[in-house]
């Protein structure tokens, strides 16, 4: 899921890869006072930002930034190990979904001083633990409705601006054209997690001293109904997701799909794709709807944030490396470095993306991100046999809805109470 996020900004033509500045490859840091050590994702930073960043850090500090790019496979493990260690790491990136887990183990420094800062609401959530601040936004990504343009056009569909709309355009392209309206697999649960956000609902909630299933509540039932009303236009079956098959690469080239949610990478995909078979694609973007025009519907706020390890063998000039990657001189500049592809960290930076692009439409819903729990058990939600994607099975199959539900709410309560 969270490589899947960070490459939603190449359709904002963000730098494919990012060069490490200094001698990056033989991690440096260690409590050497003249160094740091960063550990970046691949695919995150612009190379140019980065050195321009870290130039002028060196300069006004003395102090070398030994950059290291990491991969996103396995990288769970390799910072669980550098944080278990002196000087490993001293800044690194972690997704947004798991700065809670890292915090937890007593492994992030405590960032209290960087508190006031002017932060994404939204994304600031995924960065502390009990009010006190383990991490700092850094950048957020979202999906949006993906279209095809000549369909929408010879159907005579108009986008839409509320829920109702949405519906009454999927129908105009049913009734005329021989295009499918949506592809929507039927385990697309973090679209789904919108809806249920848009309720007022939450897949899990706080409860005493631990957390409990809430998808046996009427505001999930009705994010639920609404996604399975969506999910009657397509022809994707009930028990699968967006994933296998890939959508934006194995399903929308191969046949006349109308429109689909999905991230910025998927768009670029299907782009490539459609383009080596020949053909030539025209697609357009918008957010997703809300239930009212002034009111843009709740998405999957993906990101990553930016941490300082406990065990850092640098931490004050970590702690000023990451001040100044986060201040609003730098943060305007990362954005703007990425031709507006991402969501600001901060309130007072701005987003200007291209008119008609796919960072338009997902900067758009910046406001209305919603994140799943941030607890520690929530990853063993999402291990397979995940239920919410088992409950959306049946309920699209037309099973009852309470009953599974609450069948899906006592395996997440027992799951994410699990350490």
């Amino acid at each position: 899921m969270k490589r899947k996020l960070i490459a939603a900004i190449g359709v904002a033509t963000m730098a494919a890869t990012v060069a490490a500045c200094g001698s990056g490859d033989d991690g440096g840091g260690g409590g050497d006072p003249g160094a740091i050590t960063v550990w970046l994702m691949d695919g995150s930073a612009p190379d140019a930002w980065l050195e321009e960043l870290n130039a002028a850090f060196e300069e006004e500090h003395g102090v070398t930034v030994n950059v290291e790019i990491q991969q996103w496979d396995g990288i769970q493990d390799r910072v669980t190990t550098a944080l278990s260690e002196d000087g490993t790491v001293d800044v690194l990136e972690i997704g947004n979904t798991q700065t809670v887990g890292y915090a937890n183990t007593g492994g992030l420094a405590d960032l209290g001083d960087l508190a006031g800062e002017p932060w994404n609401e939204a994304m600031l959530e995924s960065a502390q633990v009990d009010d006190t601040l383990y991490a700092v936004p850094w950048y957020g990504a979202n999906r949006v409705v993906i279209y095809d343009r000549s369909i929408w056009e010879e159907a005579g569909a108009e986008v839409p601006t509320t829920r109702d709309e949405w519906i009454t355009a999927l129908e105009t392209i049913q009734e005329n054209t021989d295009a499918e309206p949506i592809y929507l697999p039927g385990q697309s649960y973090y679209v789904m997690g919108g809806f249920v956000a848009d309720e007022g609902g939450s897949f899990a909630v706080e409860e005493g001293d631990g957390w409990a299933g809430a998808l046996a509540t009427p505001e999930a039932q009705a994010g639920m109904e609404f996604y399975a009303e969506l999910q009657s236009f397509s022809s994707a079956p009930a028990e699968i997701d967006e994933a296998e098959p890939q959508q934006s690469t194995e399903v929308v080239p191969n046949g006349e799909v109308a429109s689909w949610v999905g991230l910025g990478w998927e768009a670029a995909g299907a782009i490539a794709a459609i383009e080596e078979q020949g053909g030539e694609a025209d697609l357009g973007y918008f957010p997703i709807p809300g239930k009212t025009p002034d009111q843009l519907g709740h998405v999957f706020l993906g990101g990553s944030n930016l941490a300082i390890n406990e065990r850092a063998g640098n931490p004050e000039m970590a702690d000023e490396w990451l001040r100044m990657a986060t201040s609003q001189e730098w943060a305007q500049k990362y954005v703007d470095a990425n031709n507006g592809g991402v969501v600001p960290n901060r309130t007072d930076v701005t987003a200007t993306p291209e008119e008609g692009s796919f960072a338009e439409a997902m900067v758009a819903s910046a406001d209305v991100g919603y994140l799943p729990p941030l607890t520690t058990g929530w990853a063993n939600v999402e291990t397979d046999p995940n239920p919410i994607k088992e409950l959306m099975t049946k309920a699209i199959n037309g099973e009852d809805y309470q009953s599974a539900a609450e069948e899906a709410d006592a395996e997440i309560t027992e799951r994410i109470n699990r350490e």
